[in-house]
């Protein structure tokens, strides 16, 4: 077993080793990422201040050695806000893309392996759904849910739904007509057993780096519906809520707004640029 995992798992490990070592850009993007994500679990790696508790004297600093990245208008520290924002924006960021990844896959599953009027139904709801940009509808839905982070993912996860619907809708309709599919309807295997061994496993490649390539989008739409106001309540950090509190400051305090927008910024390229990695590296093993 050992030998096993020798000869199969520890080459694969280098393969993607060097692969990542090869491209400076992909490796920086991992480390950016890989330190938000941390941020989100674990905050008191980062600092040991209250995100919610500031100084007055130290209102509206710039930055410096005590205060990385200068301090609110209450004399709160900026970096402590934007460490603990990232744990309640990537939550929200993951939720939407959940919803937006499950509504959407098991529609286009469905739709692309039955056929007939559910394919014909489902799309015509789909073609609706795109027929509207996607910010709208999003402003739409949390009008409709109310007011709260949660509420917020949800709502940017069904405005993504029709994307993900079309993509496992087309490669269904792909794995659909192989001939290990048409094999195991010869011999008698039901529908559900073909969906679970044969098609889900072999049409979900494209629609798992999907929800990667989607990630960054779903950061940037959970910003914005935050910086409306949609988000957490006030005094709550959110990375949409910091930029739009320091919008009224941006002459006399420009960190307010430009590090918050520098961390959001950094989070979607590094996640952007690994998601692209992820589809190359599909595009070659095909």
């Amino acid at each position: 077993m050992a030998a096993g995992f020798a000869t199969d798992v520890l080459p694969a490990a280098r393969g993607h080793a060097r692969f990542v070592l090869r491209r400076p850009g992909l490796l920086l993007s991992l480390v950016v990422f890989a330190l938000v994500v941390l941020a989100a679990l674990f905050p008191r790696l980062f600092t040991d201040g209250d995100p919610l508790v500031g100084t007055p004297r130290d209102k509206l600093r710039g930055p410096s050695a005590e205060h990385l990245f200068g301090t609110d208008q209450l004399g709160r520290d900026l970096f402590t806000r934007v460490v603990h924002a990232s744990s309640l924006s990537l939550r929200a960021t993951f939720v939407a893309v959940a919803v937006a990844l499950v509504v959407g896959g098991v529609l286009g599953l469905l739709s692309g392996f039955f056929g007939g009027w559910l394919d014909d139904v489902v799309m015509r709801v789909v073609d609706v759904l795109q027929a509207i940009p996607r910010l709208l509808l999003s402003l739409a839905l949390v009008g409709a849910l109310g007011f709260g982070t949660t509420k917020v993912a949800v709502a940017v996860g069904v405005a993504s739904v029709a994307g993900f619907a079309r993509v496992m809708r087309a490669e269904v309709l792909r794995v659909r007509s192989s001939v290990y599919v048409e094999a195991a309807r010869a011999s008698g295997v039901r529908s559900g057993g073909i969906l679970a061994r044969h098609v889900l496993p072999n049409a979900s490649g494209p629609v798992l780096v999907m929800a990667a390539l989607e990630f960054g989008i779903a950061i940037l739409s959970v910003s914005a519906l935050s910086f409306l106001g949609f988000g957490a309540p006030p005094p709550t950090p959110e990375w949409g809520v910091l930029v739009a509190d320091g919008r009224n400051f941006v002459a006399t305090a420009w960190w307010l707004t430009t590090f918050p927008g520098l961390v959001i910024a950094a989070t979607v390229l590094s996640a952007n640029r690994i998601s692209r990695a992820l589809d190359g590296e599909r595009r070659q093993d095909r």
